[in-house]
């Protein structure tokens, strides 16, 4: 089965930075997209940003310019480099990976991001 595991999270000081990895294994599928979303306590999950196996990216309007997705050469893990981290970044991460031929997302466990003073 397919295993979608996150890491990089953790404790840091607003105007810092992250990189939060993802790797995905066990599929006979490749890779049309990964992304990333998060979700803080008592909101509702947002789509970060999205990358594409040709390279393709977005970014929710909030962490343009600050956040940068990337996906490896192999095509089965994503980086989301975080810089000028906000207090409002504060939530839980989740890695999400879309096959080729798949009818559903896989979802990660998340990773917990902590932007405090």
């Amino acid at each position: 089965q397919v295993q979608v595991v996150e890491s990089g999270g953790g404790l840091v000081q607003p105007g810092g930075s992250l990189r939060l990895s993802c790797s995905a294994s066990g599929s006979t599928s490749s890779i049309n997209a990964m992304g990333w979303y998060r979700q803080a306590p008592g909101k509702q999950r947002e789509s970060v940003a999205t990358v594409t196996d040709g390279g393709k990216t977005d970014y929710v309007d909030s962490v343009r310019g600050r956040f940068t997705i990337s996906m490896d050469n192999s095509g089965d893990t994503a980086y989301l480099q975080m810089t000028g981290l906000k207090p409002e970044d504060t939530a839980v991460y989740y890695c999400v990976v879309d096959y080729y031929g798949s009818d559903r997302w896989i979802w990660g466990q998340g990773t917990q991001v902590t932007v405090s003073a």
